[in-house]
């Protein structure tokens, strides 16, 4: 069975701008607090986290979808690699990010569901509260 995460998070800020922080090496890293690798068309390697999540964009649609390879060091050579699907929709006056995560292995989909609130969502939505936006 497959394992997908889902997740939607409203955070302050257009739809447009959410995409751009997420594609910008700079905004990525300011909200993360580590390097960040990554370009918004298809084929740009990604990798965050000093390196410990590696990936390819596979499809960019600015401003609306991102589709990326994902992995962590978690993953056996034998995993193959995650697939991420972001999407990016108004939400009121705010954007809303609609996040499915597919082929998580076993050993890394309770980390990973975790990750995504603690080292992305949550610092992403202190970062707008700081106005730290570019």
């Amino acid at each position: 069975m497959r394992n997908v995460i889902y997740k939607t998070v409203v955070l302050k800020a257009s739809p447009e701008a959410l995409f751009d922080m997420y594609v910008d090496p700079v905004q990525h890293q300011a909200i993360t607090g580590l390097p960040v690798t990554i370009g918004a068309e298809a084929g740009a390697e990604f990798e965050a986290f000093d390196g410990a999540l590696t990936g390819v964009m596979l499809q960019v649609v600015k401003p609306r979808l991102i589709v990326q390879t994902w992995r962590s060091p978690a993953f056996t050579a034998d995993d193959p690699d995650s697939i991420l699907i972001l999407s990016f929709h108004p939400q009121g006056e705010h954007g809303r990010i609609e996040l499915v995560h597919l082929d998580v292995p076993d050993q890394d989909y309770e980390e990973v569901k975790i990750g995504w609130r603690e080292k992305y969502f949550e610092p992403w939505r202190e970062f707008l509260a700081n106005g730290m936006v570019r």
